[in-house]
């Protein structure tokens, strides 16, 4: 239901962790109804306000889908996808969504809760500008070991299948330039691994329990990072490295390099995952209320 009077500006935040930048809509009410061509318009680098994806504040109790979880979390992230579809989670949206209730005096420092589609996740907000997520636990559908292959160009790589809540293929490479442009998504097979799509990884070793990677997001094309692909390259690292907190009791942390920064992932023997790394909101705004109109008409009329 759209009740929103079109007339009124909307207003708009801009905040990235680790250079993976997103667009904000605080809608506690859940009165905004954004389509998905709405929000590629707001997501396009030249004729909206620009992002890898659309963060839709809104209380849990207003949304459908986050109404069972408002008993744990007051606030429902409504991710979506630079090109509009909706996604199950974003690790690095989840640490500038806890970002924005902080800076706009919705949470303090310290523990609170988010719920997403792939359920309510933990975070704490360091006095230090930090944000660490739990991130739950990561699933092996395929097993251990690789049970998948990327292929991009001539180059084909064995894969892991890792589901961080949302689901990716991880492939380690000898030169991230190997990964070719990442304007359209790799290959990856079988097709039935992944019926709604894949986030795939590229990875290379930088030290001891140090890795980098570069990462085609579905529905979004390459991003300067990605915080549930970061999480899902450390597991696929400990598991090739030998390493399984699950098994031996120990818990296992990995530096990971992305091209927009540098998060520590942290694996429990409980199988929970841990991620850390700065949020930051840079800009707010108003939507012009013509622009914003005629996009919500044109959608209208495509309908």
């Amino acid at each position: 239901m759209d009740t929103v009077d079109n007339a009124a500006p909307v207003r708009f935040l801009k905040g990235h962790g680790t250079e993976n930048d997103f667009v904000i809509i605080p809608d506690p009410d859940g009165t905004l109804d954004l389509s998905p061509e709405a929000v590629a318009r707001l997501c396009d680098r030249r004729a909206g306000i620009g992002g890898d994806g659309l963060l839709r504040v809104v209380r849990s109790a207003a949304h459908p889908e986050a109404r069972a979880m408002a008993g744990e979390a007051e606030w429902f992230m409504d991710y979506r996808n630079a090109d509009g579809s909706i996604a199950e989670m974003c690790g690095n949206g989840v640490r500038v969504f806890a970002r924005y209730l902080q800076w706009a005096g919705l949470a303090d420092a310290g523990d609170l809760a988010v719920a997403t589609r792939a359920g309510v996740r933990r975070v704490h907000l360091a006095k230090d500008g930090d944000v660490t997520v739990h991130m739950g636990a990561a699933r092996l559908p395929g097993g251990p070991g690789p049970s998948v292959t990327v292929t991009v160009g001539e180059r084909s790589w064995p894969a892991r299948n890792v589901n961080m809540g949302n689901p990716h293929a991880v492939a380690f490479v000898d030169d991230l330039a190997h990964a070719g442009d990442l304007l359209t998504a790799p290959a990856v097979a079988p097709a039935d691994a992944y019926p709604e799509g894949a986030n795939v990884e590229f990875v290379v070793d930088r030290g001891p329990r140090h890795v980098a990677l570069r990462v085609h997001e579905r529905g979004s094309g390459e991003t300067r990072s990605c915080g549930t692909g970061a999480c899902a390259v450390m597991v696929a690292a400990a598991r090739r490295d030998g390493a399984d907190p699950a098994a031996d009791g120990a818990p296992v942390t990995y530096t990971v390099d992305v091209p927009g920064g540098r998060l520590v992932i942290t694996e429990h023997a409980d199988g929970g995952i841990e991620m850390t790394g700065p949020a930051v909101i840079v800009a707010e705004g108003a939507l012009d209320p013509d622009w914003f109109a005629s996009v919500r008409e044109n959608d209208r009329s495509n309908g």
